[in-house]
């Protein structure tokens, strides 16, 4: 395996600001292991360090996966991982942190200083566990649970940051480095931030270390706790109306859902090794050249199968609005408004008898267009679209109404019109 890492301008201790220049230099890193230190094409814990402030972009983003991956590996700390924090907590101030970026653990841009603080409130999650769960060896948990007071004192200013992102963040790591005794009498102080802030983030896990804080605290969050359930019951309700097209409520619950606000949480837990985090394989020049595929009978060129296969240029192009239609097609339009629309009489068409003795179409085949359109109680519901010779449809989204509050059930009923 070779490093793929793109080249940039090399980085020493001078590029830090003075006090991470300080605790770098003066840290026997040797004696300091990480999770995998000495291993074949595995940064050392100095190398990780300066390239968060390097230039280039996709080095920045490695030395922050490098952090979860190398020095909270598995959720659990190792000999490295307590300076290292008090470096990274010392690299915020650097204006350098503003960058903004996509990290790959969470959704949406975000300054590095956000993610940063994101890797500290991680590694006060983990330093507040008990030995028992596996977090690390007793004396890398006592050195990780000592530096949790200095920690603080280098992030409790950016709790009230003017950018959202890094307060959450900022309020996240505090709260959680709260669980250190040394630091109790913090607590009736940030006790309203983490209400405010946190209870209240869009980021499920943030508002996770809320409730649990808040509890620990001695606060009452039946409030919040039940707010939480409540949401996500009626998430999971809308989800399944949403996707059921038989549902009178589906269009309702489609657009309540689109109009909630998204999870920023991270996609996976902080920590978690992955397996493939080193540099891929490459070829080798002297690998064989890939033989160029060749052409089974009856594929080559301008050949359509057994079956008619209308070519692109003969398929008329349909715009898919859900809800709404499909081309010059309404959901709603009678049999005889169908045929009209088309100039196309029905080739095959299929009828039930109701109790009353009255006839209502279950189907009808347009040949010539290539669809099926089904009907209920005499008005279109549905298109199936022939993959062989049918017109070929594009999508676009329909018109968002005004966002439903939770109560997506409630107002007036919308007629149930399906497409496939």
């Amino acid at each position: 395996m070779t490093d793929q890492t793109p080249p940039s301008r090399p980085h020493t201790p001078a590029d830090l600001p003075p006090i991470a220049l300080a605790e770098l230099t003066g840290t026997a890193w040797k004696e300091l292991p990480h999770f995998r230190t000495g291993q074949h094409n595995v940064p050392d814990t100095p190398d990780i360090l300066l390239r968060i402030l390097d230039t280039d972009r996709l080095r920045r983003i490695r030395a922050v996966e490098d952090l979860y991956r190398l020095l909270l590996n598995q959720d659990s700390v190792c000999p490295a991982t307590a300076p290292a924090a008090l470096i990274v907590a010392a690299l915020l101030e650097d204006s350098r942190t503003l960058t903004e970026d996509k990290w790959d653990r969470r959704p949406g841009r975000r300054p590095l200083r956000a993610e940063l603080l994101n890797w500290l409130a991680s590694f006060a999650d983990v330093a507040r566990r008990p030995a028992e769960e596996g977090v690390g060896a007793a004396q890398d948990l006592a050195a990780a649970r000592a530096v949790r007071p200095t920690l603080h004192a280098r992030i409790v200013g950016f709790c009230q940051d003017d950018d959202p992102q890094v307060k959450e963040a900022a309020v996240a790591a505090v709260a959680l480095l709260l669980a250190d005794p040394v630091l109790a009498p913090s607590v009736p102080h940030h006790a309203p931030a983490v209400w405010s802030v946190l209870a209240e983030s869009a980021n499920s896990y943030y508002r996770w270390i809320a409730r649990d804080r808040l509890t620990a605290w001695g606060e009452d969050v039946a409030v919040p706790l039940t707010t939480e359930e409540d949401d996500r019951n009626a998430r999971s309700e809308a989800s399944a109306v949403a996707e059921n097209p038989f549902d009178e409520g589906q269009i309702q619950a489609i657009h309540w859902l689109a109009a909630q606000s998204k999870d920023t949480a991270a996609a996976e837990p902080p920590s978690r090794w992955h397996p493939d985090w080193a540099a891929p394989v490459t070829t080798t020049p002297d690998e064989p050249v890939p033989e160029q595929p060749t052409t089974a009978q009856g594929h080559e060129p301008g050949y359509r199968g057994p079956w008619r296969i209308a070519r692109d240029e003969e398929r008329a192009e349909w715009t898919f609005t859900p809800y709404i239609g499909v081309g010059p097609l309404h959901f709603g339009m009678t049999l005889d408004e169908l045929t009209t629309a088309l100039d196309e009489t029905p080739t095959r068409s299929s009828w039930y008898t109701q109790d009353d003795g009255t006839q209502k179409i279950n189907f009808a085949d347009f040949t010539t267009t290539g669809i099926r359109a089904l009907f209920q109680n005499g008005h279109l519901a549905c298109l199936a679209v022939d993959a062989l010779t049918g017109p070929q449809s594009g999508w676009t989204a329909p018109h968002s109404p005004a966002a439903l509050r939770r109560g997506w059930r409630t107002g007036s009923s919308i007629a149930r019109r399906t497409a496939v």
